[in-house]
């Protein structure tokens, strides 16, 4: 009777081990799980700020072409002149807004012989087009004498501004913006683009 009484505890003995290794297991396959969970929320918490940092500055970029073709380049005096297309010119190189330069392109964005036939391919092709821009506190490889500085983007941002023809009503012409800019790395970047009407309010509609 005693043997059989220390067999049954030593069976139970058995039994609460088997399950609590099986417990350990399982807490341990959870915990690897969450641990995993919080690994791929940080890699995606991190490529949406990347994400924002490029379109952040693209936006920037566009906003500041669409103010300079409004303000700054001949287009407005043009239009009021009835000659809307005397400021646009075959473009074939790279200018840059932040020495007052700028242009306005006679050829389309996916018209530029070095590109392909899609304007989302304008950053990844490295086409020598268009007009660089660095907005006010952007920073950008190669041009970082802050040591404290954290975010640095890519490369500068660049816009591409095309006419695309007068105004129904010949008051007018309408410019294509294209702009995009990379994040803090090459594997982010963000194009945006907007159409403008610039109008006048006394026009030469007859071209005199």
């Amino acid at each position: 009777m005693k043997q059989s009484l220390q067999r049954r505890r030593s069976d139970q003995r058995g039994i609460v081990l088997v399950a609590s290794l099986l417990l350990l297991l399982i807490v341990t396959v959870m915990a690897l799980s969450i641990f995993r969970s919080f690994g791929i929320q940080e890699k995606i918490a991190g490529n949406m700020r990347e994400k924002q940092h490029a379109l952040q500055a693209a936006n920037s970029t566009q906003q500041y072409a669409e103010w300079w073709l409004a303000n700054q380049s001949p287009a407005p005096r043009a239009v009021a002149a009835g000659i809307a297309s005397a400021a646009d010119v075959q473009c074939s190189a790279v200018l840059d807004a932040n020495l007052g330069q700028g242009q306005i392109c006679l050829n389309s964005l996916v018209a530029v012989a070095s590109l392909t036939p899609n304007a989302g391919a304008w950053p990844a092709s490295g086409a020598n087009v268009g007009v660089l821009y660095t907005p006010t506190g952007l920073n950008f490889t190669g041009n970082v004498t802050n040591s404290l500085v954290t975010d640095v983007y890519y490369a500068r941002p660049r816009f591409y501004i095309s006419d695309v023809g007068p105004l129904a009503s010949g008051r007018g012409e309408v410019y294509q913006v294209d702009a995009y800019s990379y994040g803090l790395g090459s594997t982010a970047v963000a194009e945006v683009e907007s159409t403008v009407a610039i109008t006048c309010q006394v026009c030469n509609v007859g071209g005199l």
